[in-house]
């Protein structure tokens, strides 16, 4: 009987801790913007830049847009997007990604993502980092995001 009880909690305390590493945000008081799925590429410090994914979730009935991002881990972070122009692929700094009412946009290599420029550490797999996102009518949410491969 023992056993059981020893193998249940290690099973529920290894579902908590798989549960933690999904990085979701709570809403504030208020808000209706849900952060999910948060996290980030490894990147050496010879890269020098990193970049950050989600997915955004908008449960409210108006429009909202991540307007800016904040993180402790780099000198700037910046809103971009990735692009194709015939068979070159550019990536360009945007002002505001819309989260539509309703509706979610996903933060995705190949598409919108947050970029980390100037690291100030290495951004090693298992590591997690902070960001903070500030929403045009949500304000700012800070999520947790962990660094992993692909």
């Amino acid at each position: 009987m023992r056993r059981y009880l020893l193998a249940a909690f290690v099973l529920i305390g290894v579902t908590a801790l798989a549960l933690a590493g999904c990085a979701t945000s709570t809403p504030a008081s208020g808000s209706t913007i849900v952060v999910e799925d948060v996290w980030a590429r490894p990147s050496p410090m010879m890269a020098g830049n990193g970049a950050a994914y989600m997915v955004i979730r908008n449960t409210g009935g108006t429009n909202d847009a991540l307007i800016g991002a904040a993180s402790d881990v780099a000198e700037t972070v910046e809103l971009h997007e990735t692009t194709m122009e015939g068979s070159m692929a550019g990536m360009h700094h945007v002002e505001a990604i819309p989260v539509p009412a309703g509706g979610s946009v996903t933060l995705e290599p190949g598409g919108y993502h947050v970029m980390l420029i100037g690291l100030k550490q290495e951004l090693q797999a298992g590591q997690m980092i902070t960001l903070t996102l500030t929403f045009e009518k949500a304000g700012q949410i800070t999520v947790q995001a962990e660094v992993r491969e692909e």
